[in-house]
């Protein structure tokens, strides 16, 4: 009897074991269809003023319903296995039942015309006692085979969430990194090469020193490298070949976090949080105190605008800084900066996107900000650089021209040719 309990169990692995793996392939299909799903909805949410604009409603439409179409199949044909499958599993423990009572029952009929106790037989109760003991035995084992299916779809789920935490990231420190403290801002780019792609080089043998405290203009065409040096300075790339040191040292025996804690990031573009404009302006200091987010609220000529709001401070800001102005977001950029106090500045085109009126007032707030900090200031508008101590001028990725406003005008060169190009294009708007 104890045999014929076990004879399903070979069936029950082997089948589960075929069908998890058919499983483990679907939802391996059902989650690449969710991320397709998902990576229509993070194009089109938003962008969708450009949609609206080129009115392209319906072929959007059209889009999200053909892949949630493939999503809804996919689940079906999990599901549809899942439903065939684990029932003819189980059916196989009730194949073992009915052998059972085949086997027990005979052996129970026979032993009724045998004295109780002799060798062979098997009493009613002893039956009736089994049987229950192998309805304990077939409930589990019929629950842990469907219960393998429900882990097929997590661990799938689970296998992309490890594979991103499991990364290793590119920059990384090691055991000989310093932290550089009281840090006095001298850049120096040595040489310089570098190249998202290995044959493709953006950056070509750079070489440039920038003294602590000292304003640099960085210009150039589209394209040229300029943003790619910012991103070897931050150290979100390293180099291919020479080095970037600051102070004399080179930045990757620096500590990451040391690094980048003496180097604030003013964007074209600023990012803002959902959150209250207090957390956004002390996004680089947390411990900061309110007096400060004030103070440096009104360097950045952004006070104004801020207690005008119903909330002031505490106003939740929607995604992405929602509910403001291209130059109210810059300003608070601005003011982020200013608290985090740092002594590398990096302003890329950082009043590109804004009107004259909101241009003078972020301009006022850059020039407080730069003061004594070694600064980098990223500017296709070339007039506002006239401030900068030197302007790096880069073609094709490399340093072409490198001087104070006056020089490379007096030079007619790749800059002066750029000032004659805005200037000409100045003048036809003006008409």
């Amino acid at each position: 009897l104890g045999l014929l309990a076990l004879s399903p169990v070979p069936f029950i692995f082997f089948g589960s074991r075929y069908v998890n793996r058919k499983l483990r392939r679907i939802w391996h299909l059902v989650r690449r269809r969710g991320a397709e799903l998902n990576a229509i909805l993070g194009d089109t949410l938003p962008g969708i003023k450009v949609v609206k604009a080129f009115g392209r409603e319906e072929d959007e439409v059209s889009r999200f319903v053909e892949k949630q179409q493939g999503l809804y199949d996919s689940h079906m044909l999990a599901a549809g296995l899942s439903r065939k499958a684990y029932p003819i599993i189980g059916f196989t423990t009730a194949i073992g039942a009915v052998l059972i009572w085949w086997f027990g029952g005979t052996m129970v009929i026979r032993g009724l015309d045998l004295p109780i106790g002799a060798a062979g037989t098997l009493t009613l109760g002893e039956f009736v006692l089994f049987n229950g003991y192998i309805g304990r035995l077939y409930g589990p084992i019929q629950s842990l085979s469907q219960l393998t299916g429900q882990l097929q779809q997590a661990a799938t789920s689970a296998e992309r969430i490890f594979e991103i935490i499991d990364t290793p990231p590119d920059i990384q420190d090691d055991a000989q990194s310093i932290v550089l403290d009281n840090m006095k801002g001298e850049v120096v780019f040595d040489r310089v090469t570098f190249g998202y792609e290995v044959d493709e080089p953006i950056l070509k043998d750079v070489t440039l020193t920038i003294k602590p405290g000292e304003m640099i203009g960085l210009v150039g065409s589209s394209g040229a490298g300029k943003t790619t040096l910012i991103n070897l300075l931050c150290r979100f790339y390293d180099v291919s070949k020479g080095s970037i040191t600051i102070d004399g040292v080179p930045i990757n025996q620096l500590q990451v976090a040391s690094l980048r804690d003496q180097i604030a990031v003013v964007l074209q573009e600023p990012f803002l949080f959902h959150a209250t404009i207090a957390k956004n302006i002390a996004y680089g200091r947390p411990d900061a105190s309110l007096e400060e987010i004030i103070w440096s609220a009104k360097m950045a000529n952004a006070h104004t605008f801020i207690s005008e709001l119903p909330e002031a401070y505490d106003t939740r800001l929607g995604e992405r800084g929602t509910g403001l102005s291209g130059g109210q977001k810059q300003r608070l950029s601005i003011a982020r900066a200013i608290l985090r106090d740092p002594r590398v500045l990096i302003l890329d085109e950082a009043t590109s996107a804004v009107d004259t009126e909101t241009e003078s007032l972020i301009q006022e707030a850059i020039d407080r900000l730069v003061k004594n900090r070694t600064t980098i200031a990223i500017a296709h508008r070339l007039s506002t650089l006239k401030n900068a101590d030197r302007i790096v001028v880069m073609d094709e990725g490399q340093v072409v021209e490198v001087g104070t406003h006056e020089e490379l005008l007096s030079n007619d060169g790749v800059f002066s040719k750029l000032v004659e190009m805005q200037s000409e294009m100045a003048k036809r708007a003006i008409v």
